[in-house]
């Protein structure tokens, strides 16, 4: 077997703006060998500025405006981090996060954009909605929109910021309210002097639109506060409002100038080729930077334009090779939105208006967006032209799942374990098919189990995370206490400091799960293979008889703890079909420990951990122990976001057509919801049969603990069959 080229170089982006989301395309399509990529940003997604004027006059469907940033980095084959970075330790090359750990880096590249004074004005934290983040004020915007349709606000509109941006979402707002039948009155105020920076023509012609949209604008007058009512001048003027919002007072982000790097007023200096002046192996792009050899206005124009430059340069910088220039435009086109469908185009003081510049403008801004959505499929590597037979039947069209995803087939499973001898020695009590093996002690039981993941993300510790929480169901679902654990680590080849960094965020990340359920990791085994893989092999205690499947008992509730659906959103992702938001969301729930349930659930009659075999699968284990039927109902089951949609459309992971096998012992309906019943898990809920009598107070205190459980059925008198209705 070959092994996969070493990674030797990690490149970390900070952020997800422009010039970001456009390399990682890029990368996509021809990665640098031997790269590790990384993405930092907070959230799943990034806004697309120039059609958010669009969406807030209802042109646009949110999701239009939306960069996927969790799909972009698995089409890049990058690691996306959830999370903010707070700074850059350049003597260490490390980039600190907002979660206390640290990545390290061969070469970084920043695209922050900025942030804002506003929510300085005293109560505008309260009151008022910043223009940015974008995805918030769109959310915050659709809500008052809700409400004015429901006659629940007035129409009233305070906007803080005269600039381009402040004028252009007025006149959005402004055809928005109208469209809903209730027309805002709009005031508009700033500080100093209206639409500076513009040509005077265009200047004029903007002013002329507020006047005919009976749009207020009040120039030189600063805002003293925000109240629930409204905005209060320093003059003392009052203005109603029950939507405020602030745009202006942009600024860099604070970190940047702590690091230590050279800035002007907080944004990153940077050279000719993108490179930081006091850092070469540091980048900078799109508004946080400060284009220090040729200053330019903030605009995201200069964000698209740097993004093959930076693409370049970083792969220069981690390969070698000549270095490109950057040379951005002296002047830049700005079209500006006028609610309606209709644009101002602004050049070198020559001024455009009319509907024609709004269809080139959305032909600009969809062009753009189609690079980000619509992502070319990568062929993958063609098979040998002279194979075995069978091999493109076991090929497949689709890539191998990980996690549970990747188990071998229950029924060859069974088969294969099935010819191991009884147990010899008196101590192992295990009974066949339960979770873990269980040995006597002389003053209670210790179990046994073991369990192993094949990557699905790119996040070494977020993998880890999720690998720990998977391979304590077993114990948790005996009823046991976490005693100890041994970890199995293969990694892919990579070069030392690499290999210590992945290594070092794999048993921090472990370690963490384990201590806060009362376990230690104590060692372990570690190799180099093809990809990574992580298990654990753990033990823990109990003083009384463990759980087992075997103690159902007829009209016992059937309670899961945790969703279905995470095999075929990770098989969506895999396929670049999945919502970023629903990936992450998932990946969450995976990494959420159940030891807090496993003990609510304590006294269950009998209970089992949802994972490779699906709820179908692994219910049917207790009903073949326990010698019941089951009964359960799709309506009463909870399933995460996108999965269903998923399903509906086909996508399965590569385990779930074998986990069906059993479904020549299940009544089912016709309902994509069911498909779900066959989905592998990873780090799935505990699934319980408890009393009738308990199964509300159990409920409730699963409820109370945070957690998403649901009562799905119950078990029934007569043979191991599972009815679903």
């Amino acid at each position: 077997m070959h092994l996969p080229l070493p990674l030797t170089r990690d490149l970390v982006l900070v952020g997800g703006g422009h010039s970001h989301a456009l390399l990682l395309r890029m990368w996509g399509m021809d990665p640098l060998p031997g790269a590790r990529l990384t993405l930092i940003n907070p959230g799943p997604v990034a806004f697309y500025s120039g059609m958010l004027p669009g969406h807030i006059a209802g042109h646009y469907d949110r999701s239009e405006l939306q960069i996927d940033l969790v799909r972009l980095a698995r089409f890049a084959g990058a690691r996306f981090v959830d999370t903010t970075a707070t700074g850059i330790d350049t003597e260490n090359r490390q980039v600190k996060l907002s979660n206390g750990t640290r990545l390290r880096y061969d070469a970084l590249a920043v695209d922050i954009g900025i942030t804002t004074d506003i929510p300085q004005i005293p109560g505008f934290a309260e009151h008022g909605v910043p223009a940015k983040p974008l995805d918030g004020f769109a959310l915050a915007w659709n809500t008052w929109c809700d409400r004015l349709r429901a006659g629940a606000v007035a129409p009233q509109i305070c906007i803080i910021g005269a600039g381009i941006a402040g004028v252009e979402l007025a006149l959005a707002m402004r055809h928005r309210s109208g469209a809903l039948g209730q027309p805002a009155r709009i005031e508009i105020v700033d500080s100093a002097r209206a639409l500076d920076g513009i040509s005077g023509d265009s200047r004029s012609a903007l002013f002329e639109r507020l006047r005919q949209d009976d749009i207020i604008l009040h120039e030189q007058a600063p805002v003293a506060k925000v109240t629930a009512t409204g905005v209060e001048l320093v003059s003392g003027a009052q203005i109603e409002a029950s939507f405020v919002l602030g745009c202006a007072g942009a600024r860099p982000h604070d970190w940047i100038a702590e690091t230590g790097l050279q800035h002007a007023a907080g944004y990153l200096s940077v050279d000719r080729h993108l490179r930081s002046l006091s850092a070469p192996e540091i980048f900078a792009s799109g508004d946080c930077a400060d284009l220090s050899f040729a200053p330019r206005p903030k605009a995201g124009v200069y964000a698209v334009r740097a993004a093959p430059i930076l693409f370049q340069n970083l792969r220069a910088t981690l390969a070698g090779g000549s270095l490109r220039r950057f040379r951005p435009q002296k002047d830049y086109l700005k079209l500006v939105s006028l609610g309606d469908k209709a644009a101002l185009a602004d050049r070198s003081g020559v001024t455009l208006s009319g509907p024609w510049l709004w269809r080139w403008k959305d032909w600009i801004d969809r062009r753009f967006m189609h690079k980000m959505q619509d992502l070319p499929r990568m062929p993958a590597p063609p098979l040998p032209p002279r194979r075995a037979k069978g091999l493109d039947e076991l090929h497949g069209d689709q890539p191998l799942c990980g996690g549970c995803g990747a188990k071998v087939a229950g029924s060859e499973l069974q088969q294969a374990l099935a010819k191991l001898p009884a147990p010899m020695r008196p101590e192992v009590a295990s009974l066949p098919g339960d979770d873990a093996a269980i040995l006597s002690t002389g003053d209670g039981f210790q179990v046994l189990t073991t369990d192993h993941l094949r990557a699905f993300t790119e996040d070494p510790a977020l993998f880890a995370r999720i690998a720990a929480v998977h391979a304590l169901g077993d114990i948790w679902a005996m009823g046991a206490a976490p005693q100890v654990a041994l970890a199995n680590v293969t990694l892919p080849p990579m070069r030392g400091a690499l290999q210590q960094q992945t290594l070092g965020e794999i048993l921090g990340a472990a370690t963490e799960v384990f201590r806060a359920e009362g376990a230690d990791l104590v060692g372990g085994h570690t190799s180099t293979g093809a990809e990574c893989s992580i298990g654990f092999t753990l033990t823990g205690l109990r003083p009384t008889p463990p759980v087992t499947l075997a103690g159902g008992r007829p009209g016992d509730a059937l309670i899961l703890t945790k969703p279905l659906g995470t095999g075929t959103i990770l098989a969506g992702e895999m396929q670049g079909r999945a919502h970023g938001a629903d990936v992450l969301d998932a990946l969450a729930s995976m990494a959420r420990p159940q030891g807090t349930a496993a003990r609510i659930l304590a006294g269950a009659h009998a209970m089992t951990d949802v994972t490779g075999f699906g709820l179908a699968g692994h219910l049917l284990a207790i009903c073949d122990a326990s010698e019941l039927g089951a009964e359960i109902r799709l309506e009463d089951i909870g399933f995460y976001r996108g999965a269903v949609a998923l399903a509906a459309d086909g996508i399965r992971s590569t385990l779930a057509p074998a986990n069906r096998d059993v479904s020549g012992r299940m009544l089912l309906p016709e309902d994509p919801r069911a498909e779900l019943l066959f989905d592998p898990q990873t780090a799935g809920g505990l699934l319980a049969a408890v009393g009738q009598g308990e199964a509300q107070g159990i409920l409730r205190a699963l409820l109370d603990a945070g957690f998403d459980a649901r009562q799905i059925g119950s078990l029934v008198e007569g043979p191991a069959f599972l009815t679903v209705l």
